[in-house]
């Protein structure tokens, strides 16, 4: 009994048999038949005694033939998961010949397959595991009309229209076929959070509107897609077993979820109650929760239902996100992901017997399934959001989106072929179904929906272009609490003034951590959404004060945001689009203590400050920050000689985003505690002009005109002077700017990236920082650690 429980079934007419991979029980003794094998090995055949040294064998032709091929495939813009299924059917027809014999008679032994088998699943219970931890049940109980309905309708209508055309397909099927059938409609109606999640994260639009939209719609679906089977299963139990037998399976089932509800997750909470704010969770208390998912398999396992049931609910009960959910993830992620899904998807790709596809009724009848319940998918998750009044494009990609199949549907028909409820005919049709879905689906998507085309700049949004006495809305963001007084002190010298109010809109970027889905917070609106609201409360407390102290000519609006790193850029610049910012003040990734050595370096920071500056709907400033001095308030009783009067310098090249700095410098000068100087580099008389660059140089000479005579005159009540040079080349430029960084508090110039003029020449070859510009690369060198001038370097808004 056991035997045909691990192993299959034989065919009792002649010597053929098959063989399986156990995913219930793993294998008490070594046997010398191959997976593939349809015939029985001799016995006297010699095979691999050392069933540690098969494996390791086994895994790394696994691991490399995936790689390879990915190597190549990924020129094409194939995912990983296409790579890996065809590396396993390669390898199935490297391995085995035309009879299902092994061309290496000590290699892939029927104890190799078995092991690679159960480990490959052991892995993909642990998958499921940490997919649960990383989903917030809170979500799916806030979720919107829209999401709600596509996440019901998708698992459901394919269903009941699978189940209505099948008994026109099996009327010349036998009976055993006819239940093949009833499970493939419920593979096929499926729709897995795990499969969408990944698509959403490798299409990079998690933290897009769409992408929220398309991962809350899949966990409604996940929720409800795990119901269904497990309904379909007891339903399955009644047929064949009778109603006690049922029930039994209910109950325990209830009462494993009635556990994990009312002791299990408390005891969470219980945890995170007793360990401390900002230190790890302790490492007992993670291994114990591990082991309760190991034991959870198990007990699924022993009352009759999937060994991956257990897990999945366990999951569901812990906390996503830090501290909790985050150190469990941090523990069993990595290798995970990177060793036993590639096993599994190999496997799965390796499983596929090309012979067993013969066009019979059973796979005419699979087909018809496939495809139609596909086609039903796609059109009911179509009409909600057409009705919705989305944009086509958006609408047919997000369908496609909820349709796709990957991983959970790989594993389940892989499953089903392994306990005799699908025939490899039937499996291989369906793993070759996956593939072209797995290939064609993200490409599509791509083609119809490009995340970046919201930001295309048909307005002006910038300093420059931006009317008389009109408010400017700034999005500062925040990174490390370093970065909030270096901010507010920018904002400061701003000159906010009743008839130029400032609006600051602040975004704390959190990383994602522990959890599935982002997280945007509106702190105006009390959103209390993070377990850890306290990483905020310093940033909110900050610019409240700065807030209050400005009353009447700056408004704070506060806000959270929980997303990828390589993601971040777009929570940035869809809130400047969103509040029709102008300008985007972005902290430098490198900070400097006291004695001049790089204290952080954050390569995460750059990254997401380069995609900013490629992105933007607005201009953007970096401030490199080197010191806080404050100036005095206009209003402040301090005498003129204690008060400290705050010194800006504008280097100034030209071209419009040195423009951009200027504009920004003279919003400052209006204010009596601030001095600007307008430091304007020109080139030799003698060099002849470029005549494209003739627009460039009167658009400069015009925004000049008032700023070579406004230290003269008189209404004006701070000060604003100006000063020309005229340098040969980048290196007699370079040694006046160096001296600068003693002189002022702020020094503002342009980015100009990429654009070359004789007083840079050189200059470029060195630059350490091309998001800075030339001269900002200079001020933020390793040579000037020891300088007072902070530097803020602007781009304006990019139209092209």
């Amino acid at each position: 009994m056991y035997e045909d429980l691990m192993f299959g079934y034989e065919k009792q007419h002649d010597d053929w048999v098959k063989f399986d991979v156990c995913t219930e029980l793993p294998p008490l003794v070594n046997s010398e038949n191959n997976i593939w094998s349809k015939k029985r090995v001799p016995q006297d055949k010699k095979m691999m005694t050392n069933s540690m040294a098969e494996l390791e064998v086994i895994m790394a032709l696994m691991f490399f033939s995936s790689q390879a091929v990915h190597f190549v495939l990924r020129h094409f813009g194939l995912p990983k998961i296409a790579s890996q299924i065809i590396s396993g059917i390669i390898l199935s027809f490297a391995l085995v010949d035309s009879n299902g014999q092994p061309r290496l008679e000590n290699l892939f032994t029927r104890t190799g397959q078995e092991l690679v088998g159960t480990l490959s699943m052991f892995g993909y219970q642990l998958f499921l595991f940490l997919t649960a931890v990383k989903m917030d049940l809170g979500t799916i109980l806030r979720t919107r009309k829209k999401a709600a309905i596509i996440g019901v309708a998708a698992p459901l209508v394919p269903f009941f229209f699978g189940m209505g055309i099948k008994p026109a397909l099996q009327t010349h099927l036998r009976t055993s076929e006819k239940t093949k059938l009833t499970n493939l409609v419920v593979a096929q109606s499926i729709t897995s959070f795990p499969v969408i999640s990944s698509l959403i994260i490798e299409l990079n639009i998690l933290t897009s509107e769409f992408g929220r939209l398309a991962l809350t719609a899949s966990m409604v679906s996940d929720v409800v897609s795990f119901c269904l089977a497990n309904i379909v299963s007891l339903a399955e139990t009644y047929k064949l077993q009778g109603f006690l037998e049922a029930l039994k399976m209910f109950s325990i089932i209830i009462g494993f979820i009635i556990v994990v509800i009312f002791i299990i997750r408390p005891m969470m909470f219980w945890i995170i109650k007793r360990t401390p704010e900002g230190r790890p969770v302790k490492n007992v208390y993670v291994y114990t929760i591990i082991l309760l998912a190991l034991s959870s398999g198990l007990l699924s396992n022993i009352v009759g239902a999937y060994v991956f049931l257990g897990p999945y609910i366990l999951g569901l009960a812990i906390p996503d996100g830090p501290p909790l959910g985050s150190a469990v993830i941090d523990k069993l992620d990595s290798f995970v992901s990177g060793v036993f899904l590639p096993l599994l998807m190999v496997s799965t790709g390796m499983r596929v017997d090309c012979q067993e596809m013969k066009f019979d009724k059973m796979i005419l009848s699979s087909m018809v399934i496939i495809i139609l319940t596909y086609l039903v998918k796609l059109v009911t998750c179509l009409l909600p959001c057409m009705y919705y009044k989305m944009p086509t494009l958006d609408s047919l990609a997000l369908s496609l989106i909820m349709s796709s199949q990957g991983i959970v549907e790989l594993s389940l028909y892989s499953m089903l072929r392994d306990n005799n409820q699908l025939d490899d005919g039937t499996y291989g049709l369906v793993l070759f179904t996956i593939l072209a879905i797995v290939i064609v689906g993200p490409i599509s998507v791509k083609y119809l929906y490009d995340p970046s085309r919201k930001y295309a700049g048909y307005q002006k949004r910038n300093i420059m272009h931006l009317k008389p006495n009109s408010e400017l809305r700034i999005v500062s963001c925040i990174n490390r609490p370093d970065d909030i007084p270096s901010t507010i002190n920018l904002l400061d010298n701003s000159c906010p003034t009743k008839e130029n109010p400032i609006t600051v809109y602040v975004l704390h970027l959190i990383e994602l951590i522990g959890r599935a889905s982002p997280i945007f917070i509106s702190h105006q609106m009390q959103q209390k959404v993070l377990s850890n609201i306290s990483y905020s409360a310093n940033m909110i407390l900050s610019f409240g004060r700065f807030e209050r102290d400005n009353w009447g000519t700056v408004t704070v609006n506060s806000f959270t945001s929980v997303s990828p790193p390589n993601l971040m850029h777009d929570d940035i610049c869809t809130m400047a689009l969103d509040k029709l910012a102008s300008l985007i003040i972005l902290p430098f990734h490198r900070e400097w203590s006291m004695d001049g050595t790089v204290e952080l370096d954050d390569n995460m920071v750059r990254t997401l400050n380069c995609s900013v500056l490629d992105k933007a709907p607005c201009s953007v400033g970096i401030l490199v920050n080197r010191g806080q001095v404050r100036r005095r308030p206009a209003n402040s009783d301090a005498s003129p000689a204690h008060a400290h009067v705050y010194s800006v310098c504008v280097i100034f090249l030209g071209g419009k985003d040195d423009r951009e700095a200027l504009v920004y410098a003279k919003r400052m000068a209006k204010d009596q505690s601030i001095n600007v100087m307008v430091l304007h580099f020109l080139a030799p008389k003698d060099l002849p002009e470029e005549p494209k660059m003739k627009w460039e140089h009167m658009m400069d000479s015009e925004l000049l005109k008032d700023v070579r005579n406004s230290n003269l005159s008189t209404d004006r009540q701070g000060y604003m002077g100006y000063m020309a040079k005229v340098v040969k080349d980048g290196s007699e430029m370079a040694l006046i700017v160096r001296n600068l960084v003693d002189d002022y508090d702020l020094i503002i110039t342009g980015r100009r990236y990429g654009v070359d003029c004789p007083q840079t020449s050189g200059l470029m070859e060195w630059s350490e920082f091309p998001e800075l510009g030339v001269v900002g690369d200079l001020l933020a060198s390793t040579d000037n650690v020891f300088g007072r001038a902070s530097v803020l370097v602007l781009q304006q808004q990019v139209t092209d």
